[in-house]
């Protein structure tokens, strides 16, 4: 970690209260839009916060789950997905 002045994670476009994210499903590849609640969401973790969310796409409704961790400053230190994985915020097309 590089402390709390950290870039967020190239996966992950920051706006006021929320965390967004796209994930590729492992399935079919069908791209599923993520807003993460910094608020409602988030749980206490340590020295930071995390979530879990169930991921459903919405047309071909493929499964994936996301996990973020983040520090105090919402910059994400670890993500993971099962079933998918995560497109960097330069290739989203929208």
């Amino acid at each position: 970690m590089f402390g709390m002045f950290r870039r967020q994670d190239p996966h992950f476009k920051e706006e006021p209260g929320a965390l967004l994210a796209r994930v590729r499903t492992q399935r079919s590849g069908e791209i599923v839009k993520v807003r993460i609640s910094k608020t409602s969401e988030m749980s206490t973790s340590g020295r930071g916060y995390f979530v879990r969310k169930a991921l459903v796409g919405p047309e071909t409704f493929d499964q994936a789950t996301l996990e973020v961790t983040t520090n105090r400053a919402h910059k994400v230190v670890q993500a993971t997905v099962d079933g998918g994985e995560l497109v960097p915020v330069s290739a989203w097309t929208d």
